[in-house]
């Protein structure tokens, strides 16, 4: 495919011939330079082309913290807003009476919302569920990321999310086929055993581990810490990628000792996952003057060196009643809420969340993976603050989605 006139995040305008075989950039020139490529103009590899003047084209957004199992259920569950304690009890009780099915029904429709919003990649999380049969949540989302019609628009990774789950609970779930490990040590009776638990398990099946860390504003709390010490102890006995999700403490504490916890968080090579929207949401509700942000440092994290990125968390669900499924609506709320520029608020929703996730680096780019969103924008600043709908979505260079806007005034 040959994209033409499209405009890259520096402003520049250049063309681009994508290869569906590599799913790669391989080549980005001048407007009219490039060659249409090896299948000439004509027979069965023909090359398609699309005008791309007037969009902008970024580096495909990934998600790299997602809670499908719960997505779209705010109408179902008819909680009120509140805060995390709240939150979780409205939801433990609807799941309950929740079932595989439902939750692949509206697990599907928030996939096709993420990939029509310029989504090819997503972490989700699925809670050990109340009930006789506890793995139902997780059943439903390996079908789904197993399914060859999602598999060729976004790829999905599975983290199973629990409390304080048996190992054999966490072992059959593992055997059933999740991606990866995750957990809340802060929620768990013994937070250290919580993590011990996590590392050992993800060591012994070869998985990442991804935990619910310091999901609160108490700067006692410890997970955090506690994570970047027994990595460190166990140097040559550690999961392949370990990540840190919220870590909303760590934006209460003095600079100082900020700027000292992210040192030890980089030195463990520990990815953080920043989720501004719920935790903006959830966090605070008891502090009705100067009430704090709930977001966690990201400025100390980055200025560590850490690997920062950003995600949506839950969307229409008891944690959060709203939400896009967008990156680019995650990214606007860092640079407002997190004071980031705009080319670093991108960088948390696109290439950081890739590196996450293990993904390598996509982009318009010559030798990039071909993971694109076109955006119809001239700029950067304005692609964020409007959002525009009027998307092309690549996936390993095959357009997976469109949408096209038609707006007048009368």
């Amino acid at each position: 495919m040959l994209l033409r006139n499209a405009r890259l995040p520096d402003g520049t305008v250049r063309d681009l011939l994508l290869c569906e075989r590599h799913g790669l950039v391989r080549e980005v020139g001048l407007p009219g330079e490039l060659p249409p490529g090896p299948g000439g103009n004509d027979g069965p590899n023909e090359t398609v082309g699309m005008d791309l003047s007037g969009f902008l084209l970024l580096p495909a957004p990934a998600e790299p913290h997602a809670h499908l199992d719960k997505a779209l259920s705010w109408e179902l569950v008819g909680a009120p807003p509140g805060d995390l304690p709240a939150a979780i009890t409205a939801w433990r009780a609807y799941a309950e009476r929740v079932t595989e099915e439902e939750i692949a029904r509206r697990a599907r429709r928030a996939l096709d919302e993420l990939v029509m919003n310029g989504v090819t990649a997503v972490r989700t999380h699925v809670d050990v569920l109340p009930g006789e049969d506890p793995l139902r949540g997780l059943r439903a989302l390996l079908r789904l990321r197993d399914d060859d019609a999602v598999r060729a628009r976004i790829a999905v990774q599975v983290a199973v999310l629990h409390g304080d789950a048996p190992d054999a609970l966490l072992r059959e779930a593992l055997w059933l086929g999740a991606d990866v490990l995750g957990g809340c040590p802060h929620l768990a009776p013994d937070p250290v055993a919580a993590v011990d638990q996590a590392l050992r398990l993800a060591g012994e099946f070869g998985v990442p581990v991804d935990l619910h860390a310091d999901e609160n504003l108490d700067p006692r709390s410890g997970d955090l810490r506690l994570l970047a010490a027994r990595l460190a102890a166990r140097p040559d006995d550690r999961p392949p990628r370990v990540t840190a999700s919220h870590c909303v403490s760590l934006g209460v504490l003095p600079a100082a000792e900020a700027a000292r916890l992210a040192k030890e968080v980089a030195a463990a090579d520990v990815g953080v996952v920043a989720l501004p929207l719920t935790n903006l949401g959830l966090q605070g509700r008891d502090h009705p003057v100067s009430t704090p942000r709930g977001l966690t440092a990201v400025r100390a994290l980055l200025d560590a060196g850490v690997t920062v990125a950003a995600g949506g968390d839950n969307v229409r669900d008891p944690f959060n009643p709203v939400g896009r499924l967008d990156g680019l609506e995650t990214a606007a709320l860092l640079v407002a809420a997190a004071h980031l520029t705009p080319d670093e608020a991108l960088h948390a929703v696109t290439n950081a969340a890739r590196a996450v996730l293990g993904l390598p680096a996509a982009g318009p780019w010559q030798g990039a993976v071909a993971d694109l969103l076109a955006v119809r924008a001239g700029s950067l600043g304005e692609a964020l603050s409007s959002a525009c709908a009027d998307r092309v979505t690549f996936r390993a260079g095959r357009v997976v989605s469109r949408t096209r806007v038609h707006r007048e005034l009368l």
